[in-house]
């Protein structure tokens, strides 16, 4: 009996590593998670890793996920990484630098340098952007035998393939390439950043080579295993949630409050932290606000937070205007740095309170996808819920009366899902 197929992902995040696999349906079958040894912040700003502990994590993960697929055949592999995240390597992939983490800032300094050369909208002009990062690791020269400049997903998948020299267009837009010229811009030279420190960059989903042997002894990945270029852990989020045609959207009810939402045409805005994804022949748009569920979690726990979801009235407005935000500043979809928190008047009511904070933040979803709609997204057509507020019953129905779309929860919040999915598309030729 032949073995049925399935098609793995994996997502390398921050605080552990999760391996996933699906059928030819799409169905998850299998997942398996191993967490990661902590960063290092050496000082402010500063945010580490060490590269060949998430090569390990890869490993353990890939042997872990292998021992539950009895039957099963992996037919490709896609990796995701957390957005931004790079380091310097040599011709053969040997590591010159630690991996600088998703919110490494140490590349402020560098910001004047690119605002002086990079067109105002491309996705490179904050600290923690991959351009900034490279020029403040290369800012007293390059380290000797430097030759790539590689994303966390880019150098996972070199090493398993054996070739350091291809990336993907999602991890690369921080970098400074563009997805609609299609190539890396001229302007990048003005940095001194020669063009062979950067990948040959593929579509998502486009084929980067197969599994070596040496890759298969240490993962228990079949050698010759295909391996296709990645994406960002956000993007992967979102594939697995389910998005597929233009118009739909997904509203990540975390910590913040992240809105991303699938176009025909590129959106973007640097005051706002807005830009573009391009995701077979699709953008995925999207920009966070600083409110969301840490602004709760000041003021309730979790426990009052799943008791009071179910007193909700939400047929009956509380009137309380709130802008739910833990400290000044604001930069999706309002771009203001210095915009206080409003929280006042708190009512004793705790329930009114947390509804009116519920409220406030249904609010801020409803004015973020109305500026996607005037920076020429289209109007969400269904709006998919991930995150730990996806749950709440009464915060749904709240945010469906201001949002005017159905707001259903996300079939599945896990980027190794998504990796996986790039994979089956990748494997289709499609």
């Amino acid at each position: 009996m032949a073995a049925t197929e399935v098609f793995v992902g994996i997502d390398i995040g921050t605080s552990g590593c999760r391996a996933a696999a699906i059928t030819t349906s799409g169905q998850p079958i299998a997942l398996h998670k191993i967490d990661l040894p902590p960063g290092r912040q050496p000082q402010a700003g500063y945010s580490e890793q060490a590269p060949e502990a998430w090569w390990q994590a890869l490993c353990a993960v890939t042997w872990g996920l292998l021992a539950r697929l009895d039957g099963c055949r992996p037919a490709a592999l896609a990796l995701d990484g957390t957005s931004g995240t790079l380091l310097l390597s040599d011709d053969a992939g040997q590591p010159l630098s630690p991996g600088l983490m998703y919110d490494d800032a140490r590349g402020r300094p560098a910001l004047p340098r690119i605002a002086a050369v990079a067109p105002p909208n491309a996705a490179v002009h904050a600290a923690t952007s991959s351009l900034a990062k490279l020029l403040s690791l290369v800012a007293t020269g390059a380290p000797p035998g430097m030759a790539r400049v590689l994303h966390q997903a880019e150098w996972l998948a070199g090493r398993l393939i054996n070739d350091y020299t291809r990336g993907d267009e999602t991890n690369c837009l921080k970098l400074g390439y563009d997805p609609t010229a299609g190539g890396w811009p001229a302007w990048l030279a003005d940095l001194g950043i020669p063009g062979s420190w950067l990948p040959r960059v593929l579509p998502v989903g486009g084929r980067l080579g197969a599994v070596t042997p040496a890759a298969a002894r240490s993962t228990g990945l079949p050698a010759g295993l295909p391996v296709f270029a990645g994406t960002t852990d956000s993007v992967a989020a979102a594939l697995a949630a389910g998005i597929g045609a233009s118009g739909d959207a997904v509203t990540s009810l975390g910590s913040t409050l992240v809105l991303k939402i699938l176009a025909e045409h590129p959106v973007s805005s640097a005051p706002h932290g807005v830009y573009s994804h391009r995701v077979f022949g699709r953008w995925l748009a999207g920009g966070a606000s600083n409110s969301g569920g840490a602004v709760l979690r000041a003021f309730f726990t979790d426990r009052e937070m799943a008791e009071l979801g179910r007193c909700l009235r939400t047929d009956l407005p509380t009137g309380l205007d709130y802008y739910p935000l833990l400290s000044p500043g604001e930069r999706f979809p309002t771009n203001d740095p210095v915009l206080p928190p409003r929280l006042t008047p708190q009512p004793d009511d705790r329930a009114r309170f947390f509804q009116g904070l519920l409220e406030g933040i249904a609010t801020i979803e409803c004015a973020g996808y109305t500026l996607l709609q005037r920076l020429g997204a289209p109007a969400p057509r269904l709006i998919l819920s991930t995150g730990g507020g996806a749950a709440n019953v009464g915060w749904q129905k709240l945010r469906q009366r201001r949002l005017n779309a159905p707001v259903v929860v996300a079939q599945t919040a896990e980027a190794a899902v998504g990796a996986a999915l790039v994979a089956r598309r990748g494997a289709s030729g499609d």
